[in-house]
């Protein structure tokens, strides 16, 4: 039995209830949490932008911690490892996966489900789904594919941020946007995946490296992260702006929040070809205004899962910056929470108060 906060509907807050947690069948690895960020996602579901959850649910896709057991079958994890959790599971045998794009894996499991089709939490004898790996329960089981191996003297509440905010930022300019050192980049939206793409940025010299925010202060923020410029969108002409920062328009554009207005503007700011990258996700039924005359230039509108990475390579490299000081994550952590405090973290994320706010167990 565990303690875990639950999502019963659509705007209402979580319950801390307790929880039965099966053991871990074939394939599957059960883990001790140290910590989980506090993801956008997740407030997508409780807001139901994201429409479609299955309820009652427990929450969390980015999170790190100690293997305690595993299941028949399990090679690539022991009790004992630490391990970030991955909220892209994957086959491993699928056309996509040996393709070396295991984040378009055409076996994940149905949302909400474990690959058999089944749950492993239970309140009584009604079944609790699973958001991804479920980060807010304190001990969750997951597919063997989506607890990744890393060093073990990575510190566990940094290496939370690595199950999605770094993997998706980082990896949306590195992988999805292929940018290389000099090019131009902009990243729209500066909450916890908006500055690791600016970090991401810095990571491969790009130049100049662009912020765009409506809040003064996340703007401040973002040039910690590698940002070279800032823009204010409230008010002004963002591609505009951006034209004139880089005497043309950007390589490449990172939409890391859920806006249709920042996705027409990104696309509007790029240069003959150029990339605009969504990651944000806007709400459930929602279009965006794309003009196509920019795809005679040859620039490119494409969609980044997951930062486009391989998990069980990528995790532990991101582990490896962080501890040879090339990678940022302490200055991500803008807020700690105890359990009990989800909700405030939660109004937190809501208010743009948090770059990343951090559940510690």
């Amino acid at each position: 039995m565990i303690l875990a906060p639950v999502l019963h509907a659509v705007g209402e807050p979580l319950r801390i209830e307790p929880i039965e947690l099966d053991a871990p069948k074939a394939g599957e690895v059960r883990v001790r949490l140290a910590a989980s960020g506090v993801c956008h996602s997740c407030l997508h579901v409780m807001d139901g932008s994201l429409a479609g959850a299955p309820l009652p649910m427990v929450l969390g896709d980015e999170g790190a911690g100690v293997v305690e057991e595993v299941g028949p079958g399990v090679v690539s994890v022991r009790p004992g490892d630490h391990v970030v959790l991955s909220c892209q599971p994957h086959c491993g045998r699928c056309r996509m996966c040996v393709a070396g794009r295991p984040v378009l894996c055409k076996r994940q499991p149905a949302f909400g489900y474990m690959a058999d089709g089944s749950v492993r939490m239970h309140l009584g004898d009604a079944s609790v789904f699973h958001h991804g790996p479920s980060t807010y329960a304190p001990v969750v089981v997951v597919p063997e594919s989506g607890a990744i191996k890393i060093r073990d003297d990575m510190p566990l509440d940094r290496a939370a941020l690595i199950g999605c905010s770094i993997t998706t930022g980082v990896g949306a300019v590195i992988k999805t946007g292929n940018v290389r050192p000099g090019q131009s980049l902009a990243v729209f939206g500066c909450g916890g995946i908006g500055m690791n793409a600016l970090q991401g940025g810095r990571l491969v010299s790009a130049s100049p490296i662009i912020a765009v925010d409506l809040s003064d202060r996340k703007l401040e923020m973002a040039a910690l992260f590698g940002a070279t410029h800032t823009v204010n969108a409230a008010g002004a002409d963002v591609p505009a702006r951006i034209r004139s920062i880089t005497g043309g328009g950007v390589d490449c554009a990172v939409v890391a929040v859920g806006s249709g207005r920042a996705m027409a503007q990104a696309w509007a700011s790029i240069a003959p070809g150029g990339a605009c990258v969504i990651v944000g996700h806007v709400p459930t039924g929602e279009t965006i205004p794309i003009n196509p005359d920019g795809l005679f230039a040859e620039q490119r509108l494409t969609g980044s899962v997951y930062g486009s990475v391989r998990p069980s390579e990528d995790f532990p490299r991101f582990a490896d910056a962080y501890m040879e000081g090339r990678l940022m994550i302490d200055e991500l952590i803008t807020n700690r929470y105890a359990l009990d405090e989800i909700n405030e973290a939660h109004r937190a994320l809501a208010a743009g108060e948090n770059v990343r706010g951090l559940i510690v167990f």
